[in-house]
């Protein structure tokens, strides 16, 4: 199995601010080694290592630690939403490590954000380097998902987090609503990752059954890649119980495409 979303970081280095001390639970070092504790006994033998700063220097630190662990099989980084030659900058991190795309963090950014014409150049690099883009949103930015799919048709385009419903708020019939037309577009695919910090403080991994489904439903088995956001899962819920009830919740004949062969294919990722 592959794990489609995981974060490293080294507190105060490589351009690391966040996790703030007010959130104990996960407020120190995380690396490679702690990855490797946590998958034993798992069946997980790979990861996607997705940038947790918006900064180079922390994707050119995860390139490093990837390209010397045969645990980490690709790097999703992150580059200046209006950064000059994209297609340059991309062509070095490549040089430096496994880079398999960017990820775009709207979550905190007006939902009109993602049409601003400056943020669509990687996006183009993205594209003609056969290089994939990983999107950070709420349910407020899915209309600007389903525009950069039709303006972009040929990335590949993920959605991280199911797009962080308000699961606390009883947001499910309004996610529900928001995520069906993006589900339309053929190049979106959607990450079934990060639903229980999004909870109540102390639910039940159970509460999330019915965004598992309406995932599946809508996306597809093809269409869908599991991954566990560790350690930030860790806030509010354990690895190994998001792992099982995903793999509870989602039929065994699409455990292969959901749990390993989706996250390959999308981010291309070597045998």
């Amino acid at each position: 199995m592959i794990d489609a979303h995981v974060h490293v970081w080294r507190l105060g280095r490589n351009g690391c601010t966040w996790p703030t001390a007010d959130l104990t639970a996960i407020h120190r070092d995380f690396g490679l080694t702690d990855v490797a504790a946590t998958l034993s006994g798992t069946g997980v033998g790979r990861v996607v290592l997705v940038q947790s700063q918006e900064s180079e220097d922390d994707t050119a630190w995860l390139l490093a630690e990837a390209a010397a662990s045969p645990l980490a099989a690709g790097v999703v980084g992150w580059i200046e939403s209006n950064a000059i030659d994209p297609a340059a900058r991309l062509a070095r991190l490549q040089r430096q490590g496994p880079l398999v795309g960017l990820r775009v963090m709207a979550q905190d950014r007006p939902a009109a954000w993602l049409a601003d014409p400056a943020l669509h150049g990687q996006l183009r690099a993205l594209a003609d380097l056969g290089l994939t883009l990983d999107l950070l949103v709420r349910p407020q930015h899915l209309p600007g998902c389903a525009d950069l799919a039709d303006a972009f048709p040929g990335l590949a385009i993920i959605i991280d987090h199911c797009a962080k419903p308000l699961i606390a708020r009883g947001g499910f019939a309004a996610w529900r609503e928001a995520m069906a037309p993006v589900a339309e577009r053929q190049n979106l695919m959607c990450k079934l990752s990060g639903l229980i910090t999004e909870a109540t403080p102390g639910v039940a991994m159970k509460t999330l059954t019915p965004y598992v489904e309406v995932s599946l439903d809508m996306f597809g088995p093809e269409r869908l890649v599991w991954g566990s956001d560790w350690p930030v899962i860790n806030l509010n819920g354990r690895y190994r119980a998001w792992l099982d009830l995903a793999r509870a919740v989602i039929p065994t004949r699409h455990h292969a495409a959901v749990f390993s062969g989706n996250a390959r294919a999308f981010y291309r990722l070597a045998s």
